[in-house]
């Protein structure tokens, strides 16, 4: 049958324009084709019927070829079918360069777009129109600009994969280029397609759509490729201008506080997304275009970036919300080297949990840091900002103080300091005021990082010159506030707090000892495993009576030995094995402790399995491997969700090989064993208050960890300088507290408690308030030291409560 007697009778006017020339190809290539036939596709114009009929053609018949297929496919997908035997004909004649008429194009679009709301047409059908409209001069291109957005409008109502991204984004700035307004054409090249392309066409579309940025934005969504060429760059120079740099800096500036979408259609599986593909690859533009931008806020921006992105969903957790953009930051930070870019790649460091850019970071710091002839450990050191502060950790300037906690107030002429700033010192300083703001941000980023760094020496055993603890650390206003709470000792000789000198600094024991170490003396952070346990019991004793809080646990710190179990086992651990625990916080927890590839799930490969290994990197070359896998109990309770996992075995792998526990440097094996420690105490099943079940009950009352039995140590030290002290005694594994009603016994690891005298349990849940002004050496367990105690106020004066949950289970 001839393709004008298949058309409806409504469409067939379409075709009045055409000459006999042009019937007559329609005539021979339908004698060729048959739509009963079964077609599979075909890679060239040459492999199919057509090929033979379109020997010898000229510019018309070619031209009338293209409106054959056009007018063939839009029959074809009006009944839902498809011959892919047509599906190189458009290809091979869009590759010409034919002179169009404008009744040909006019056909060409209305064939495409009709009838309005088609669903699921294959590329094929755009190729052709949207091939010649580009052809045209803009100008002449504007009576079609109607078609252009009609044919976008329907591209809408599909789900936009089943089109391929080149034709969207052709025909995307086709209807930019025909836009009337600044932000119409904006939104032409911004889908919305997750929150923060809402945002961009929100709050941003007046400006990208603007002339002076228009082409910059154009350019940006061709950033498809894992890194820029120099073709890429090279266009982005020519094309970046003043407003386009501010307007890089405005949409970079939101990322940071932006959060994922999460469509919970599916409760069991939420869908989650952070950046949608499109999203990604214009970011991706706007990241590699601060490679050309020579200000000094790009360096710390891309570092927000790439921590942003980095981190997993939440904030935290191994996977990275999209690497892609993560990347392209590290990797625009690499190309501009210098020592400023260290600092932010150290905070990626501190706070990415992603394997593959944390490998990314340590192959840049490891390039700069050869390029400077420093380790990356020593530039790291060394490229800590100060932001401005003096070496008491402030910076003062007309009575506006920073410090270095980030906190800013106000010092009168009287000298005293003052949280709010008056009205009148705003006003006359407020450039200074929003300098100083600036300024508190970035210190509450670094301070958190070097808490990290610092803390990874500890772990490590790192050991430095005392010229270098001097400088980075000791007299480092940032780095200080950690490294001067903290004991150092030289190797094989003293250990000390530092104290300052008119001369620098020395180093202090407890009984007033001093020592100077020389420059190049080797120094490193004390650590609790190569002491003896008397020097142990001074160190902490100085700590409560001097009140000095540490920025994290190192005369408290646990030490974990090898025990008769593991010598037997061999090259395995079972000490922290068979806990139930919460899979997504203990995830999140591990990951943030430097393990990766924890991934548990019941239904598919990609989710994970029913169990895993979670690795850790550690010193000379060894790796941990943590035993996880789902318990099937639980499981069957809650629907086979992932919610909870059981530990197993720990071992230590060197060349992939496990290796005998008694090989393991003992500061490897007890830093170790300390995360494993940390990740059952803060998540396991057991400290859940109305928790139940054989596993909960020996958790919540058995024998105390490592952990719960340096808390018994801390709590020995605080309880007779506790206002319930004559109320309160240890005993065993617990803190007993003597009310006016009963008797409680709160156990030192979960932090539950047993009413005597028949070990009744009281279900209390913890409340937001710790234990109030009472001085605690350390707070790094996940808040269980802060829980006792307040528990231990709380029950102490048992009269005064007045939570009914509570008061009903006191009186029976």
């Amino acid at each position: 049958m001839r393709i004008i007697d298949e058309l409806p009778e409504s469409q067939r006017g379409w075709l009045d324009f055409l000459d006999e020339a042009a019937h007559d190809v329609f005539d021979r290539l339908d004698a060729v084709f048959d739509p009963l036939r079964p077609t599979v596709w075909q890679p060239t114009l040459a492999a199919t019927p057509f090929g033979r009929v379109s020997r010898g053609f000229g510019e018309a018949e070619w031209r009338a070829m293209g409106l054959w297929a056009q007018l063939r496919m839009h029959l074809l997908w009006q009944s839902h079918e498809h011959a892919f035997v047509l599906t190189p004909v458009p290809a091979a004649v869009a590759r010409r360069r034919l002179r169009w008429t404008p009744e040909e194009i006019e056909l060409l679009w209305r064939l495409t777009v009709t009838p309005p709301g088609e669903r699921q047409r294959h590329e094929d059908f755009f190729t052709l129109p949207v091939a010649v409209a580009e052809e045209l001069p803009i100008a002449e291109r504007e009576p079609y600009a109607h078609w252009f957005r009609q044919a976008r409008a329907d591209l809408g109502l599909q789900r936009w994969w089943q089109v391929t991204d080149k034709i969207v984004l052709r025909l995307e700035r086709l209807v930019a280029e025909h836009a009337e307004t600044p932000a119409e054409r904006a939104r032409a090249l911004v889908p919305e397609l997750d929150g923060f392309a809402t945002l961009l066409r929100d709050d941003f579309a007046d400006r990208l759509g603007a002339s002076e940025v228009v082409a910059l934005l154009r350019h940006w969504t061709t950033a498809t490729k894992p890194r820029p060429d120099e073709a890429w760059l090279a266009t982005a120079a020519a094309l970046v201008t003043p407003e386009a740099v501010t307007l890089v800096r405005d949409v970079l500036a939101r990322i940071p506080g932006h959060r994922e979408d999460v469509d919970r259609s599916y409760p069991s599986r939420p869908i989650v997304t952070y950046f949608h593909e499109r999203t990604a690859v214009l970011v991706r533009g706007m990241v590699w275009t601060c490679e050309q931008v020579d200000e000094p806020w790009v360096t710390g921006l891309l570092g927000d970036v790439a921590v942003a992105t980095g981190t997993g969903v939440g904030g935290s957790g191994p996977n990275a919300r999209n690497e892609r953009t993560t990347n392209a930051a590290i990797g625009v930070l690499a190309r501009r080297g210098g020592l400023e870019v260290v600092a932010q790649l150290a905070r990626v460091q501190a706070k990415v949990r992603r394997k593959s850019i944390l490998t990314l970071v340590r192959k840049t710091l490891d390039g700069v840091a050869e390029r400077t002839g420093l380790s990356p450990e020593q530039l790291l050191e060394r490229t800590v900002p100060a932001h401005g502060l003096g070496p008491d950790g402030t910076r003062t300037e007309h009575g506006l103080r920073l410090s270095v906690d980030g906190t800013i107030s106000y010092v009168d002429d009287a000298g005293k300091v003052r949280k709010a700033v008056p009205k009148a010192v705003r006003a006359a300083h407020g450039e200074l005021l929003a300098e100083l703001k600036a300024a508190a941000k970035e210190l509450k980023k670094t301070l958190p990082a070097e808490r990290h760094r610092v803390e990874r020496a500890l772990a490590t055993g790192r050991v430095l010159p005392w010229s270098d603890v001097r400088a980075f650390y000791l007299d480092h206003p940032v780095t200080g506030t950690h490294a001067r709470a903290l004991i150092w000792e030289v190797v094989q000789g003293q250990a000390g707090l530092p104290v300052r000198t008119a001369e620098g600094w020395e180093l202090a024991d407890p009984r007033g000892r001093r020592v100077s170490p020389g420059p190049e003396t080797p120094v490193r952070l004390w650590h609790p495993i190569f002491a003896t346990p008397d020097e142990v019991r001074v160190w902490r004793d100085h700590l409560m009576d001097t009140g000095l809080r540490q920025p994290f646990k190192q005369a408290y710190r646990e030490v974990y030995l090898l025990t008769p179990a593991e010598e037997r086992t061999g090259d395995h651990s079972l000490r922290f094995a068979a806990h139930i625990l919460k899979y997504g916080q203990a995830k999140a927890l591990l990951a943030g402790r430097g393990w990766t590839g924890m991934s548990l799930g019941w239904w598919d490969g990609a989710g994970g399995s029913n169990q895993c290994q979670t690795v850790k990197e550690l010193p000379g070359g060894l790796t941990a491997d943590w035993d996880f896998h789902l318990d099937w109990h639980t499981a069957e309770r809650d629907g086979y969700s992932n919610s909870h996992c059981v530990s197993g075995a720990l071992r230590f792998l060197a060349d992939g090989r496990p290796v005998p526990l008694a090989t393991v440097p003992p500061l490897v094996l007890s830093e170790t064993l300390r995360d494993a420690d940390l990740a059952v105490g803060v998540t396991s099943t057991g400290l859940d208050p109305q928790g139940e079940g054989d596993y909960w009950h020996s958790y919540s009352f058995g024998g105390l960890t490592e952990t719960a039995e340096i808390r018994r140590d801390a709590l020995t030290r605080l309880l007779p300088r506790l206002a319930i002290a004559d109320r309160a005694e240890l005993i065993d594994r617990f803190l007993r507290v003597r009310g006016d009603l009963r008797t409680y016994k709160i156990h030192l690891g979960s932090g539950n408690i047993l009413m005597e005298p028949n070990d009744a349990y009281l279900c209390v849940v913890p409340g937001g308030e710790g234990p109030g002004r009472v001085f605690l050496p350390f707070e790094q367990d996940g808040g269980m030291l802060s829980i006792i105690l307040s528990k231990a106020f709380l029950l102490a004066a048992d009269t005064a409560i007045t939570d009914v949950s509570i008061t009903r289970q006191l009186t029976g």
